[in-house]
């Protein structure tokens, strides 16, 4: 009888430690913890409205209303790549409707679970296929960037990319580390926006880093999670993604529709390689595809039905460029007003590094002591690297933030 309690109160799994928060997930949770009525969450990367409520865009809510209304769908299964027209049209939005590798057919496109899933299934084609089992990341990068290809059994490096003295690109150290790397590396590169720095190459840079990685034989990997979303204009913020594919080389790139639609937690992503031959494509398709099956078989139908509708349909992709660049124009007034409210308080620095970087986050400059005497103090929460969600802010915050960048930057006490 005694064994049997024994037993019972014993789990296979007691010798397990307690894992810590996600970095970054975890801020929301302290977030949520925190009974303070003035608290402000810059941490997680999600669009605001003004309110600082969740957007749900109107071109989503009327997809969402055509497609509840036809009879004709189903919930049956998708292919194991997904719902074919979304990944037509999400390969025709990065790469453009005429772009070579559309028109010779050197394409592959396989619906995935968001960015993530995106990463994740191109690491696991790489783990199997790819000779060269080495990524080299930038310096900074999303820390999720790591583990997904470390957990996919690719070692990673880093090259340089921040400078931390001019707040901008360390263009020079970048093109050093992707020159002295192995050849045929794969080298992650941000379409645009870069998380978490808010820092791009500029469009003549982009064709020197294009260079030295052709030169080196190396493998781009492009990581699309805020096309239209940075710039509000998504032949802009494709830019960089189309200059590669222009020059006949391959690539990899991972996109995301959490942002740019508001679609994040309906998981919308694809991941679509590009090869020298429509040949080696269809073999590359094969393959791909005895990556997902025992993955998670073949991904799920809603979000992705939404975004084959609004980009198939001329009145809705028109609604939704409009929505689109309303994003971004409130992203961007907001860095305007928090670099104003900044002079205005006479904080010591050079702030127009918050003008200059684009998209969602801005990397302040402040330090792991500063974020948190402005989480204790002022109830903002950040992550510890100094960077905030420029899409969290509000006409209500920005003074509040000020405030607290300044007397972090000062020492004064709140």
């Amino acid at each position: 009888m005694e064994a049997t309690a024994s037993a019972a109160a014993a789990s296979v799994f007691d010798h397990l430690e307690q894992a810590p928060e996600d970095p970054i997930l975890g801020i929301t949770v302290a977030y949520n913890k925190d009974p303070h009525p003035g608290k402000v969450n810059l941490g997680v990367g999600a669009y605001r409205t003004e309110e600082g409520k969740p957007l749900i865009l109107n071109v989503v809510r009327r997809a969402e209303e055509r497609l509840l209304a036809d009879r004709s769908k189903n919930k049956e299964y998708l292919p194991i790549t997904g719902l074919a027209d979304f990944n037509k049209r999400s390969a025709m939005l990065i790469l453009g409707s005429d772009s070579p590798a559309v028109v010779e057919k050197r394409l592959v496109t396989a619906q995935c679970l968001s960015g993530t899933g995106s990463l994740r299934v191109g690491a696991e084609f790489l783990a199997r296929h790819y000779g060269v089992k080495l990524v080299f990341l930038p310096t900074p990068t999303w820390g999720n960037h790591f583990k997904v290809f470390m957990n996919a059994g690719l070692a990673v490096k880093t090259y340089r990319y921040y400078d931390n003295k001019t707040r901008g690109l360390d263009y020079e150290g970048m093109l050093e580390d992707i020159g002295a790397a192995p050849s045929g590396s794969v080298i992650l590169l941000h379409a645009c926006a870069h998380n978490p720095t808010g820092v791009d190459p500029t469009p003549q840079q982009w064709e020197g880093i294009r260079q030295a990685i052709r030169n080196r034989g190396h493998l781009p990997f492009f990581d699309s999670a805020y096309q239209g979303f940075a710039s509000g204009s998504l032949d802009k913020d494709a830019l960089a993604v189309r200059t590669f594919v222009a020059d006949g080389g391959e690539c990899f790139i991972a996109q995301s529709f959490a942002k740019n639609m508001g679609l994040y937690g309906e998981r919308v992503g694809a991941l679509s390689i590009v090869s020298k031959s429509s040949g080696v494509a269809t073999r590359v398709e094969s393959q791909l595809k005895l990556v997902i099956r025992p993955m998670y078989s073949n991904p799920p139908i809603h979000g992705a039905s939404i975004v084959a509708l609004v980009l198939g349909d001329g009145d809705l992709f028109s609604e939704w460029t409009v929505e689109l660049k309303g994003m971004a124009d409130r992203i961007i007034s907001m860095r305007h007003k928090l670099y104003d409210a900044l002079r205005a308080r006479g904080t010591p620095g050079d702030w127009t590094h918050i003008l200059k970087q684009i998209g969602m986050f801005s990397f302040t400059g402040l330090n792991k002591e500063q974020v948190q005497f402005m989480t204790r103090e002022y109830r903002i929460y950040m992550t510890l690297d100094g960077r905030i969600s420029m899409a969290g802010l509000s006409l209500k915050t920005v003074p509040l933030l000020a405030d607290a960048i300044h007397a972090a930057v000062t020492g004064a006490k709140a």
